[in-house]
């Protein structure tokens, strides 16, 4: 008898308790994520090259890179990927700053 009272309270005290129970806090409206950058040294050398502002960049940077024999062979790489058969003349600090100057396309 004392089984069948106790579940007939709690069965009946669960709908009041989730009447009174304080509403969830709402969720902070997230703030609008920054743009990504239009262009890196992740994107493939021919889609920067195809881009006009992209390729000035190209050229300021890195002068003579799409007139190259090779390129038909790597325009399908990024710059980061072609870094590793550079030896050496694509250095991290020349890609930053052909990240930065493509960060700054609009």
């Amino acid at each position: 008898m004392k089984t069948v009272i106790a579940t007939v309270l709690f069965a009946a005290a669960a709908p009041l308790a989730a009447q009174t129970a304080p509403a969830p806090a709402a969720a902070p409206e997230a703030a609008a994520p920054a743009p990504a950058a239009k262009f890196s040294t992740q994107t493939p050398i021919q889609e920067l090259a195809a881009d006009p502002a992209a390729k000035v960049v190209l050229e300021k940077d890195l002068p003579g890179l799409t007139a190259r024999p090779e390129y038909e062979m790597f325009k399908g790489m990024s710059l980061r990927q072609l870094q590793a058969y550079s030896d050496g003349k694509l250095t991290d600090e020349l890609l930053a700053k052909v990240d930065t100057d493509l960060a700054a396309i609009k």
